[in-house]
């Protein structure tokens, strides 16, 4: 017996929408005690304030969440791509290596937005017969692309760095380089809390590394700065070691970002939502206990698959309601929950298998 799907175009009474977005009256509590008294104090706000589990909110906040995701990469891109042109204009009189390799990094980065936004363009169309859960895996894509962006920018910098050790030649204008590596901190460093700051909100992963990669683009203008200071110090040797330095932060990042990628292409999720929705489950009159709980990411979306054990002798539509209170709580306990499908077992007595006939079909 299973109910609740969440998906609108099944038209079907017994399965409803729901958004709560980040709303701070569904917070994060800690420990089983705050648990219940915030599921309580979530009931008692729920019942007094109208809210809606209706489909045209859910899709009303999913595109508010991608709206938000498309405004931070056009701006991102903007600053980015302002910073960029800066420092090629720099490089292009001064000749710096290590100002080369940052260039192409910051610019690598302001071309994630393309595919970024692609993603969430996509996001936004709604499930259809071929693909049911909609569009949200975009994004996991879009973070493949990321990843080869930042591979090709580490595989440039680290060329350019080593043919400049074995042909070594002057670096001009050193302060222009220091101003050019300054400017490429400050632009880097905004954009990352912007888009890490949206990315969060929207519980867009891809944002969010996204974020951090320009983050590490920032430390590594500093390196620039570093390497300039080395040549007017009379070692022209310090601008190509620090675009290999760079360039090994270029694939620190690259293993980062591949690795968060790599979790959601996988449906990993932070342990920390299953433990939050088995108390949910948990806490709901008439469950007796939660069987096996599932969860994953689409695009900045979870869905849910979660199975409780219920009293034998309840009647089809008690068990239904359990189900439907059951789902209820897990709204409320995971924010960013767009569909959860809660199935109900009877409990078992005297080794009684409900699902024997299914034995040999695992």
């Amino acid at each position: 017996m299973s109910t609740h799907a969440h998906d609108a175009e099944q038209g079907q009474s017994g399965r409803r929408d729901a958004t709560h977005g980040d709303n701070p009256d569904h917070g994060h509590p800690h420990g089983s005690g705050r648990r219940i008294g915030w599921l309580f104090k979530g009931r008692l706000l729920h019942s007094l304030r109208p809210h809606s589990h209706e489909a045209a909110d859910k899709v009303d906040s999913a595109m508010e969440a991608s709206a938000q995701g498309m405004r931070a990469l056009w701006i991102s891109l903007a600053g980015l791509g302002a910073t960029t042109v800066l420092q090629a204009v720099v490089f292009a009189f001064t000749g710096s290596v290590a100002l080369l390799g940052d260039t192409l990094h910051n610019a690598a980065d302001a071309l994630t937005a393309v595919p970024l936004g692609i993603a969430f363009v996509l996001g936004r169309r709604p499930p259809t017969r071929r693909y049911t859960y909609g569009y949200g895996r975009a994004e996991d894509l879009a973070g493949v692309v990321i990843v080869l962006a930042i591979a090709a920018s580490a595989a440039a910098a680290g060329y350019a760095a080593v043919q400049r050790l074995a042909h070594p030649q002057p670096v001009d204008h050193v302060a222009a380089v220091a101003g050019a590596a300054l400017i490429g901190f400050a632009g880097n460093e905004l954009v990352a809390r912007y888009r890490i700051r949206v990315g969060r909100r929207i519980g867009s992963a891809a944002l969010v590394a996204d974020g951090l990669h320009a983050r590490t683009d920032g430390f590594a203008s500093l390196a620039v700065l570093l390497g300039a200071a080395g040549i007017a110090l009379g070692a022209p040797w310090a601008d190509p070691v620090v675009g290999l330095l760079i360039t090994i932060a270029i694939l620190t990042v690259l293993w980062q970002t591949a690795r968060e990628v790599w979790r959601r292409l996988m449906d990993a999720v932070d342990p920390a939502l299953v433990d939050r929705a088995e108390a949910a489950l948990s806490s709901t009159h008439g469950v007796l206990a939660v069987g096996d709980v599932r969860l994953r990411w689409i695009g900045h979306r979870l869905r849910a698959e979660c199975d409780v054990v219920v009293d034998p002798a309840s009647t089809v539509v008690r068990a239904h309601q359990i189900a439907v209170d059951a789902e209820h709580n897990l709204l409320h306990a995971l924010p960013r929950l767009s569909g959860a499908l809660v199935h109900p077992d009877p409990q078992a007595r005297d080794g009684e298998d409900h699902h024997a006939v299914l034995a040999g079909h695992r």
